[in-house]
């Protein structure tokens, strides 16, 4: 016989957007699959009024489920926190705990203030999107100012090279610039263009042909572009060429665009944010 799936509301609550809260449950909750998790995020409850009306959701989840609700929380008052640790929820307290052993460690009270990390936030905000701005305007093999790029991925065409750029550019400010290696460079087997300046730079990205074969055609159905035998002749004559030319490269086939973005980060000594 079946056991049935567990279900049980998850609540992100912040004083600010809650993204922080839900990115770290989401993350523990990961750990759990035999469980059906309901969530909802609460942003912006920064006063007793709105709390009052999450407490309420809270209640009627609970009721609903008939399992105590779990909340993960980045509420920085002490007097909101305590009302949700009286609901009878689960309350993970992300700052509460957190706060008060900085403090013991550095014998100082913190500053008991809202919005204090979205201050901080404002600056990485300006240098992502410089990073943004930076990549668009070097997608897909543009070449202007590229000293000022932090990397370059090159690649064959559907490789992964733009969401990578992307992620880069959006999560970390990395000044990502990205260069599709197409036959005609393939055939000549040296870096194409002004690419060859900026060898310390480049980081390759392959992938399996099958599913090169599968996202290619996708796109370009029943075309050469796409043909299995075109996929592998690419992706041999683009390996070999970055094994030539000492580019540090890696497989994508398996891997999601953050562990991709990370590992370029990590292999190219870069700090981000």
């Amino acid at each position: 016989m079946s056991r049935t799936m567990q279900k049980r509301a998850v609540f992100f609550i912040s004083d600010g957007t809650g993204i922080t809260a839900e990115g770290l449950g989401m993350s523990l909750l990961a750990h759990f699959s035999g469980v059906a998790f309901h969530h909802v995020r609460l942003p912006f409850v920064d006063n007793i009024d709105k709390a009052g009306e999450a407490l309420l959701r809270i209640a009627a989840a609970q009721k609903h489920d008939g399992a105590r609700a779990i909340l993960i929380m980045t509420l920085v008052s002490k007097e909101l926190r305590t009302m949700f640790e009286n609901s009878g929820a689960l309350c993970l307290d992300i700052f509460g705990g957190y706060l008060q052993t900085l403090a013991a460690e550095l014998d100082t009270q913190p500053i008991r203030a809202t919005g204090l990390g979205r201050k901080v936030a404002a600056v990485d905000y300006r240098k992502r999107i410089d990073a943004i701005n930076f990549t668009f305007g070097h997608d897909d093999g543009i070449t202007d100012n590229l000293q000022s790029a932090e990397v370059i991925l090159i690649g064959v065409s559907r490789c992964g090279k733009t969401p990578t750029s992307l992620y880069l550019a959006m999560q970390f400010g990395i000044r990502a610039a990205n260069y599709p290696l197409i036959p005609e460079d393939l055939e000549r087997m040296v870096l194409p263009g002004k690419l060859g300046n900026y060898r310390g730079r480049i980081f390759g990205l392959t992938i399996d042909p099958e599913r090169l074969h599968r996202i290619r055609s996708e796109r370009r159905p029943h075309s050469n572009y796409a043909s299995i035998e075109n996929c592998r002749h690419e992706l041999h004559l683009a390996e070999e060429l970055m094994r030539r030319e000492g580019i540090r490269w890696m497989d994508t086939t398996t891997r999601s665009v953050e562990e991709i973005a990370t590992t370029v980060m990590q292999q190219m000594n870069l700090d981000g944010l």
